[in-house]
């Protein structure tokens, strides 16, 4: 079995008057079905309002299904016999490290969940330095995250999260409030993190670049999975992302335009180099042949 396993999952937000009475249903997530590997990289993507970041919540128990069931680990999210182990399971970071970040000091922050839920104070400084050296921000155990730069502080929310050792971590659109520099350098803490720790990401973003080297790209529209391959399968199919109001890496639309225009290349191009050795040797055949 996944450790993630969704199952004919519903989601729909209620507004109620005065009364208690359901006034209106928008329903977020449509009868999903899913299931997430172990140790796998998994980006899931959509357009505002998809359904992704809905998705996302009730994965450790935020958000509780209308219907269906969302199985963590064999665990159904539902049973509050099961909910600390959900989450201790799950990890989850937001957009905005602010929202996550409590403590003056990056070490006291990053101990915070283990000494919450009971771990002997030995494991907790053992965990804080491991989180942090996990992360890259050893170096910044004294300071104030107040004076972090974004891309620091979401590193140091990662930290937190896996200080509390979950097999599983869900980032939602954790580089959304972050510049070029801070996005590559989480998206790289997040990539060696599941390559290094083998911890399971499930990825919720809105930029295509980020999710070139994931093991598995899921396409949301409407509450309801539309898409689901390898980054290639995915981005081979450009006008069909396009219907979704998606749009593609660079490089991957260059390749497309070229191709349009008459330059025999694959599809599903996703890097530069990739890019260029197959243009070389077309204009090296051209400048032979003149």
């Amino acid at each position: 079995m996944g450790i993630i396993k969704a199952t004919k999952l519903v989601y729909d937000y209620i507004t109620r008057d005065d009364d208690e009475k359901t006034e209106t249903a928008d329903r977020a997530v449509d009868h999903l079905d899913v299931e997430i590997e172990p140790g796998s990289f998994v980006a899931v993507l959509g357009h505002n309002g998809s359904g992704k970041s809905t998705f996302a919540k009730t994965l450790n128990g935020i958000l509780l299904p209308t219907e269906g069931t969302v199985l963590i680990s064999g665990m159904d999210t539902a049973d509050d016999s099961h909910i600390w182990d959900v989450r201790k399971t799950v990890g989850m970071v937001f957009q905005n490290p602010d929202n996550q970040i409590i403590a003056n000091v990056v070490e006291e922050d990053v101990g915070f969940g283990p000494e919450n839920i009971g771990v002997p104070t030995e494991e907790i400084w053992a965990r804080v330095e491991r989180s942090l050296k996990a992360v890259g921000m050893t170096a910044y155990r004294l300071k104030s995250p107040n004076r972090l730069s974004g891309g620091q502080k979401q590193r140091v929310a990662i930290a937190g999260v896996m200080a509390m050792k979950p097999r599983c971590i869900v980032l939602d659109e954790p580089t959304a409030m972050l510049d070029p520099v801070g996005r590559k350098d989480v998206i790289r803490t997040v990539t060696e993190l599941n390559k290094r720790e083998h911890i399971t990401v499930l990825l919720i973003t809105h930029y295509m670049e980020e999710v070139t080297g994931a093991d598995r790209v899921i396409v949301m529209d409407d509450g309801k999975i539309v898409m689901d391959g390898t980054p290639r399968d995915i981005f081979s199919q450009v006008q069909k992302l396009k219907d979704y109001r998606l749009d593609v890496p660079q490089v991957t639309e260059l390749a497309w335009e070229l191709k349009n225009a008459g330059v025999p290349l694959k599809d599903g191009i996703l890097s530069i180099e990739e890019l260029m050795d197959q243009l070389i040797p077309l204009f090296g055949k051209k400048a032979a042949e003149k």
